[in-house]
């Protein structure tokens, strides 16, 4: 099982859009100090997922996600689940 999911920063006021097989694990690691999109502000937090059977179904899922660039969608699709 693999999952899309979506993760929000209140500190950055940003969306991040995400593949992963183990949600939490994948969390923990995005709010630990690294570097990347991600690293730094530590307050990430899950707003979406959804699980898909197999991992090129999540990928096109991502990727279709991730093309529509619009921010407005992204909370259509937030609220809409």
């Amino acid at each position: 099982m693999c999952f899309v999911y979506i993760l929000y920063s209140f500190a950055r006021d940003r969306y991040y859009i995400g593949i992963t097989k183990n949600i939490e694990d994948r969390i923990r690691r995005h709010n630990s100090n690294h570097k990347g999109f991600t690293g730094g502000s530590g307050d990430w937090g899950l707003v979406w997922q959804r699980g898909f059977e197999d991992k090129r179904s999540a990928l096109s899922e991502e990727k279709k996600i991730k093309g529509w660039k619009s921010r407005v969608k992204i909370e259509k699709l937030i609220s809409s689940e």
